[in-house]
């Protein structure tokens, strides 16, 4: 039998009652990424002149949060004249949204925690948006918004249980050292100030020493080794990271929870302040289409940036119009930068000092990300009900979301799962992605789904898979200490910004914005950067 033609768990699928399937009777493939247009950087740029030259006051390269973050900064304050140059179709970056035979779905990101007082350009993003208001003094969030309960669950042991953390049957040693890990966390937050933003965090001695190492090794210098809890921290890097314990630093490690509401082992509780997280059917595409919707033709997709240049006059911006192959020249008299660290110091031919160091100690973890259509709602083995977050322990992947979670229909019926897997552990990750056909990824996905759901393969009508080569920068050893010098090689933050522009004496006339520059990828990091180089180039403070 090929191998493409498997009949995967027949055994279960014969226990379900479900007619064993044909894979190859599965329609799917890859889209969502045109990796096709990033790669034009790899080949010498165009040696010819311009087919159109094109003016506007600020260019922003780069349509990911931090580039529609700066833009919205610059519209509100009154900064109309710019255009923003991005590579995929629409724009969002990781933060996009799809659909799936008629049903929406993330193409990335899928939730955004409610952000705590130190991601103040976020919480005023979501003011505008009325995902939270002022109501007899008291900040109250739009619980249509919120992720509707039950939030999470984990197949452990066979079946279904409440909550992420492994709790079936585990014995008194497992417990005491959750309690311990609590502790732990409690004790570096009591230490230091962990924030998200992490421009916001304390860079103090404690924070260095723990950046020094990695978590793996932390967690074996305080005794910390219980299979269970091992597993549930290894998976929690891997969710925020891209990469697992033996990659990410201690300081990261610790920075997940701290920077947050804490750990809280079985019995402890949850912080009281703990307020859930917003969610869509399309993920964080939901809100980088509301980030997008009042550009206009300000928004220039399917454009490949290839150089930019810094002159004393202005920024000469080339690129790349991949529906006609026809060169444009981009003339500004200033720049957001919002493209990942490599690509912005590939294509500026003298890139300030901070960017090539930055980019030198970059780490970035290729993730895969699949939609499932399905016909019809899922069996289900015994525990916990069906979930928002869906996670199996042990498996390669990090689990499932149902995008039609947030419905409010009485009756489960047809929805789509989206599968993410972080590929930052593994050698040949990124060139696997880019090599192996979609089926490659079908098989093992299937394989690991039908554990827990036997019926899958007999009612998945579609796959879509979408392929992130550097989705996302790995926060290993020594990250902190470079955002350290970074920061002390920027200007300060002026009054009520929220963190200092990155913008140097090298590159006067550009200001630089993307989560590569934080250490890791999450939607305040991006937007916080976005926002405070926008409000640079915009010439006042927010």
């Amino acid at each position: 039998m090929k191998r493409r033609s498997l009949l995967l768990s027949a055994a279960a699928l014969a226990a379900s009652g479900c007619a064993p399937r044909d894979l190859d009777a599965i329609e799917g493939g890859f889209n969502g990424i045109a990796h096709e247009r990033g790669h034009r950087l790899r080949v010498p740029w165009p040696d010819r002149a311009p087919d159109v030259v094109r003016r506007t006051h600020t260019v922003i390269a780069g349509g990911g949060v931090a580039g529609l973050a700066a833009a919205r900064a610059l519209r509100l304050a009154g900064h109309e004249d710019f255009a923003l140059l991005e590579l995929e179709d629409s724009a969002g970056g990781n933060s996009r949204g799809g659909a799936v035979m008629g049903i929406d779905c993330p193409l990335g990101a899928h939730y955004l925690p409610v952000p705590g007082d130190d991601a103040q350009a976020v919480q005023d993003l979501l003011e505008e948006l009325g995902l939270r208001r002022r109501v007899a003094g008291r900040w109250q969030l739009d619980e249509r918004h919120l992720c509707h309960s039950p939030q999470e669950r984990l197949f452990f042991r066979g079946q279904w249980q409440d909550g992420l953390l492994p709790l079936q049957d585990v014995g008194a040693a497992t417990l005491a050292q959750y309690r311990r890990f609590a502790a732990a966390v409690r004790a570096a937050q009591s230490a230091a100030h962990y924030a998200i933003p992490v421009w916001k965090s304390a860079f103090v001695g404690v924070q260095f020493t723990q950046d020094a190492m990695t978590f793996e090794a932390w967690l074996g210098a305080e005794g910390l080794n219980d299979p269970q809890l091992l597993w549930y921290l290894d998976y929690c890097c891997r969710d925020d990271f891209g990469a697992g314990l033996g990659a990410v630093s201690a300081w990261a490690g610790l920075h997940y929870f701290a920077s947050r509401h804490g750990f809280h082992a079985p019995g402890e509780g949850a912080a009281d302040d703990e307020s859930g997280l917003f969610t869509w059917p399309q993920g964080n595409g939901w809100l980088s289409a509301q980030l997008a919707a009042p550009l206009g033709d300000r928004l220039h997709p399917q454009r490949v940036v290839g150089r930019i240049d810094v002159g004393r006059h202005g920024v000469t911006v080339d690129v790349l119009d991949v529906t006609t192959d026809r060169l444009e020249r981009w003339q500004a008299q200033q720049a957001v930068v919002a493209l990942p660290v490599r690509v912005a110091a590939r294509v500026l031919p003298a890139p300030p000092a901070a960017l090539r160091a930055r980019a030198a100690a970059l780490r970035t973890a290729p993730w895969l990300v699949a939609n499932l259509r399905l016909a019809a709602p899922l069996q289900d083995r015994p525990g916990a009900a069906p979930a928002w977050d869906n996670v199996l322990y042990g498996s390669v992947g990090l689990g499932y979301v149902d995008a039609m979670h947030q419905s409010l229909q009485p009756v489960p019926g047809p929805t789509v799962l989206t599968w993410y897997r972080a590929l930052g552990d593994e050698p040949r990750g990124r060139a696997e992605l880019l090599e192996r056909p979609w089926t490659h990824w079908r098989d093992q996905l299937l394989a690991e789904l039908a554990v827990p759901h036997p019926d899958l393969p007999a009612k998945l009508l579609r796959m879509e898979l979408t392929r992130y080569g550097h989705a996302m920068a790995v926060p290993v050893p020594s990250t902190l200490r470079q955002l350290a010098d970074l920061r002390s090689a920027v200007p300060p933050a002026p009054r009520r910004a929220p963190v200092p522009a990155l913008r140097f004496a090298d590159a006067p006339r550009l200001a630089f914005a993307h989560s590569d520059w934080s250490g890791y990828s999450v939607f305040e990091e991006a937007f916080t950067l976005g926002h405070a180089a926008g409000v640079a180039l915009a010439g006042r403070e927010p």
